[in-house]
């Protein structure tokens, strides 16, 4: 199974890369599997374009690594992933970013308000957050994004990305393409309206999205 899971989270760095949310060998990803307690997770430093499952770390929840290939260590940001699986008990994968525009709300510390009906799935709490800088690979920002993301998918991290969690690698990775996809659009209303709010979506209205009953089976 865990070999599978490996397979699974190349997959998707390699498009992440392809897509410019992850350049120059940044951004990290995970997945647990609650059937052996485990974390895999990408390596640190290692490009895209050369890397496959053998260079996929194992780990367990206390950050002892448990396999790896005595040469690439796990990502240097792996406490945080750690701290979110922690934290949340139902988070099967985390990925993180840093994509050109959810980045530059980031460096400003500025959310993201809930402006489409994406935010229904990605943001649960209505406006995507930011979580309070800490330092990368430290155990203070690992606390500081998981304590974030308690009650919400999905969060800016200040002064440095994005991270979205989900049931699977594919459902985490499709938030993480959601937070950019909103944030570019976020920018474009505040930069057509000249830096004035653009109208939102109340919390209220999002939750009350539904298949439409009219389409019979």
């Amino acid at each position: 199974m865990l070999e599978e899971l490996k397979k699974q989270v190349v997959r998707v760095a390699k498009e992440a890369d392809r897509l410019g949310m992850c350049k120059h060998k940044s951004g990290n990803f995970s997945i647990y599997d609650p059937a052996t307690g485990y974390v895999v997770v990408t390596p640190s430093g290692v490009a895209r374009e050369v890397l496959t499952p053998e260079h996929i770390c194992v780990m367990d929840l206390d950050a002892n690594v448990i396999k790896w290939n005595q040469i690439n260590k796990p990502s240097s940001e792996t406490l945080m992933h750690l701290s979110i699986y922690r934290e949340r008990k139902d988070v099967r994968a985390v990925v993180h970013t840093h994509a050109r525009y959810s980045t530059a709300f980031a460096v400003l510390n500025k959310s993201i308000p809930p402006i489409v009906y994406e935010f229904s799935y990605i943001g649960k709490c209505g406006t995507i957050p930011v979580a309070p800088y800490g330092r990368p690979g430290t155990a203070d920002l690992a606390e500081k994004v998981a304590k974030t993301l308690k009650n919400t998918d999905c969060c800016l991290m200040e002064s440095h990305g994005a991270i979205a969690v989900g049931d699977d690698i594919d459902d985490a990775f499709i938030k993480a393409q959601y937070i950019e996809e909103v944030a570019e659009l976020y920018y474009i209303a505040l930069a057509v309206r000249n830096g004035q709010e653009p109208p939102i979506l109340a919390e209220e209205e999002l939750a009350k999205w539904a298949y439409p009953k009219e389409i019979k089976f």
